[in-house]
C-alpha cells in the first residue's frame, strides 16, 4: 500500500478521508480504500451518524477507484453469516 508521509497527508484536503473531522483513513487510491474498508472498525471516539457518513464516502470512493465492496453497511463488516 501507498504510505503517506505526514507532510502529504496534512496537504490533503478535508473531505479526502472517511472521517473528515478527524482526518482519518484518506481515500486517495483502491489501496487506500481498501485499507479503510479494513480498519473501519478499528476508529475510535465517532458516532454512528459518523459512521453512516463515513461509510458513504467510502462506497463513493470505491466505485471511483474499481473496488468492489460486497458490505452495503459498515454494519456488516466482519459478520460471517
Amino acid at each position: 500500500m501507498t504510505a503517506l508521509k505526514a507532510a502529504a497527508r496534512n496537504k490533503l484536503a478535508q473531505g479526502t478521508f472517511a472521517f473528515p473531522e478527524q482526518r482519518k483513513e484518506p481515500l486517495e487510491n483502491a489501496a487506500h480504500v481498501r485499507n479503510a474498508i479494513a480498519r473501519f472498525n478499528q476508529v475510535k471516539d465517532v458516532s454512528d451518524a459518523e459512521r453512516d457518513a463515513a461509510w458513504k464516502r467510502i462506497r463513493a470512493a470505491a466505485k471511483k477507484h474499481g473496488v468492489e465492496i460486497a458490505e452495503t453497511s459498515w454494519r456488516e463488516l466482519g459478520r460471517k453469516d
